[in-house]
């Protein structure tokens, strides 16, 4: 059964969540599930904002139906390609077969190679700053290549000062019957999946981000209705100042992630110790042993700490895989902007931290700081000078006193 939901009193949710997948794009666990977002405008056009995703595509169409309410889809508007907004797009042009499609020249060719479908005929193709007239209303069309796909665009709504952001400003969980990010205590429960999203979906492409943000920013914006999450209609410039952040790589926090990896506990075990010595010196530390979260946990952490310390053991003469899947994670983000301290271990040949320096090395604004704390086999009982200056270090490293 339908389930529709009035963003404004001509503006409607049509979209829906879904609690059952494990995972997004086949990577990213959701125990949370995740929302699909759609919305129909209804002035003397109507236009819909996407289609939907396969998990909810037959409440999609439910929802649609009962706004429209007997009423012809006019438009249908594609602000951006990727399946988890396209997929019942086949459906959706057959059944609307009258709709004119609204979107970049990028992604008409799309449309055709996921569908099969040459849209050429019924296809308006939009560039920056074009518009669409509706009755009451004006959509201008804003280009958002590689957020985070090269077709994407927003949609400015000049009327009721609505940005349509595509993916921008979206997070991980299902709505859960609230529709709006002020229902909810948003900073305290959905901060986290909000960084984890963009950090693992649109984290590589911090450039593109800066420069929608410095468009958005001239704009009056009243509400940001996302493809995935809640709306936004109160404290729009908090969810934009964490954007701006995450944008250019600069950390939430000062703090340390320490990464840990681990075979028989030895590494784990230091990691540990210099963690508590942190935290009684008054530094914000988050631990996490790399064979037991998804690394989209992990890599959403870097994003927020100023810091990172990273843990291995060497294996196989060099890092341990868990921990090297990691760190080509961090580097295929383009993670930038972080203080790198290291514990290595090895019971014969410790150099896992040249390993994992050999990663990271060639990001923007990493330091890899002194010293290295090496271990042989396990942190020894006369190594306790080694381990309070490793911490001493990190400390002035964040402006503390030693």
């Amino acid at each position: 059964m339908y389930c529709v939901k009035n963003v404004t009193p001509d503006l409607y949710y049509v979209g829906g969540s879904d609690r059952r997948s494990p995972l997004f794009e086949a990577a990213h666990p959701i125990p949370h599930g995740v929302s699909y977002n759609n919305y129909l405008l209804m002035d003397e056009k109507t236009v819909l904002m996407d289609t939907a995703d396969r998990s909810v595509a037959e409440l999609f169409f439910e929802n649609i139906a009962r706004a429209l309410n007997g009423r012809e889809l006019n438009y249908i508007v594609v602000q951006h390609m990727e399946p988890d907004h396209s997929a019942s797009m086949g459906h959706a042009l057959r059944l609307y077969p009258d709709a004119r499609i609204i979107c970049t020249a990028k992604a008409a060719a799309m449309i055709k190679q996921f569908t099969g479908i040459d849209v050429s005929a019924r296809a308006r193709l939009v560039k920056e700053g074009d518009t669409l007239e509706t009755g009451r209303h004006t959509l201008r069309f804003i280009m958002a290549p590689m957020v985070h796909w090269p077709e994407v665009m927003v949609t400015y709504d000049e009327t009721d000062h609505t940005l349509f952001s595509a993916d921008a400003f979206g997070h991980f969980g299902a709505l859960d019957g609230a529709l709006f990010a002020d229902e909810v205590d948003f900073f305290r429960d959905y901060l986290d999946e909000a960084r984890r999203y963009y950090a693992n979906i649109v984290g590589k492409y911090g450039t593109p981000v800066q420069g929608l943000l410095k468009k958005a920013a001239g704009l009056e914006i009243a509400r940001v209705c996302p493809l995935h999450g809640f709306v936004w209609r109160r404290d729009i410039g908090k969810i934009v100042a964490k954007y701006d952040l995450w944008s250019k790589y600069q950390p939430e926090e000062q703090g340390v992630l320490i990464a840990s990896a681990s075979v028989y506990g030895n590494t784990a075990n230091a990691a540990g110790i210099v963690a508590a010595r942190l935290r009684d010196r008054g530094i914000q530390c988050a631990l996490y042993d790399v064979s037991v979260p998804d690394p989209s946990y992990i890599l959403s952490e870097a994003f927020k700490y100023s810091h990172l310390l990273l843990a291995s053991p060497t294996y196989n003469n060099g890092v341990f895989v868990k921990m090297e899947n990691l760190l080509h994670d961090m580097a295929a983000h383009t993670l930038a902007n972080r203080t790198v301290f290291m514990i290595q271990n090895g019971s014969w040949a410790p150099n896992s931290a040249a390993g994992m320096k050999a990663i990271l090395e060639g990001l923007k604004g990493f330091t890899f700081a002194e010293p290295v704390l090496t271990l042989k086999s396990a942190l020894a009982a006369g190594q306790a000078d080694e381990v309070d200056a490793f911490v001493n270090a990190i400390c002035e490293s964040m402006g503390g006193n030693a």
